[in-house]
């Protein structure tokens, strides 16, 4: 049996393999970060991956696997901070979305992401790849609103499903392009609010301008 050490590392270059972009935070081999694309509508799982769905969620959400978000995040990239604990494989990563993403199970300020299931079922047999070719592209198409981190985006979602979708639309043109990869929320509101300030200083000095 492998040490925890040397599986973080198996898992780790698997990750690589699979044209994941990964970028290290330190030389622990503990916490990075890795561009993680929208899954589209038609992403498809195998049998053994549609039997993960059903792990990573208890039987009172299973009703909602049945109406998938139709590829909504299709189209979005987001960075995701993975932190592995000591205990990895034994015990789940921490997971959670760097730049912003409106959705139940996921925080919209902190970015972390609903585990309590996958720290339930987690199980040494499954690795970094399932967690961003399953568990994440599953979490986004099959969102579960009666267990939100995100009230807001529960209620709409079951009260206004169009609103709901535009909402999300709305977040993945404003916060999930490729360039906004690594820029926090903050950062691009700093960036915008910057932008309007030239505008306006521009206007002044045209409008303040003499005549010749």
């Amino acid at each position: 049996m492998s040490s925890p050490s040397k599986r973080r590392e198996m898992d780790l270059m698997k990750l690589m393999m699979s044209d994941y972009k990964v970028e290290m935070v330190n030389d622990g081999m503990q916490e990075f970060f890795v561009d993680f694309h929208g899954p589209n509508e038609s992403t498809s799982f195998t049998t053994h991956e549609s039997l993960m769905l059903v792990l990573f969620r208890p039987r009172s959400e299973v009703s909602w696997i049945s109406f998938p978000a139709s590829g909504l995040y299709q189209g979005g990239v987001w960075r995701v901070r993975v932190e592995l604990p000591d205990a990895y494989p034994y015990k789940s990563p921490s997971i959670g979305f760097v730049n912003k993403m409106y959705h139940p199970n996921v925080d919209e300020m902190s970015g972390s992401v609903c585990l309590d299931v996958i720290n339930q079922t987690w199980s040494p047999m499954f690795d970094l790849v399932n967690v961003f070719e399953v568990f994440l592209p599953q979490l986004l198409l099959y969102p579960n609103p009666s267990d939100p981190l995100n009230g807001e985006a529960a209620a709409l979602m079951m009260r206004d499903r169009p609103a709901y979708e535009e909402k999300v639309k709305e977040y993945c043109q404003k916060y999930a392009k490729p360039e906004d990869i690594g820029a926090s929320p903050e950062d691009k509101l700093s960036d915008e609010e910057l932008s309007e300030d030239e505008y306006d200083s521009s206007d002044e000095q045209v409008v303040g301008k003499p005549d010749p």
